[in-house]
């Protein structure tokens, strides 16, 4: 059974960090691209940033650029996001999702919402 289960979601101030988790099960992690999206309500997902498999290339949108990093653990079947500087246009329910495009397979975890409040 497929699973992606985020955690480390939270209330945050302005300015502080926050750092997610996406644990996966149930399929070959180490082969699978690996991403965050988020999503505020009434809006499309969008995605905030990516990494290749094996070779560990990174995207992210331009709105995250210098401020958050994606990184995976292979061996934990684990992807994380660190967020810093924060802002409350930050503020969505982020999502963790896998892909191996070769075979058109895409997975979701349930998502945790973030929220960046003084």
């Amino acid at each position: 059974q497929v699973q992606l289960v985020e955690s480390g979601g939270g209330l945050v101030q302005p300015g502080g960090s926050l750092r997610l988790s996406c644990e996966a099960s149930g399929f070959p992690f180490s082969i699978y691209s690996m991403s965050w999206y988020r999503q505020v309500p009434g809006k499309e997902r969008q995605l905030v940033a990516a990494i290749g498999s094996i070779a560990g290339s990174r995207n992210y949108a331009d709105s995250v650029k210098g401020r958050f990093t994606i990184s995976r653990d292979n061996a934990k079947n684990t992807v994380f996001l660190q967020m810093n500087s924060l802002k409350a246009e930050d503020t969505a329910v982020y999502y963790c999702n896998a892909k191996y495009a070769r075979l058109g397979v895409d997975y979701w975890g349930q998502g945790t919402q973030v929220t960046v409040s003084s």
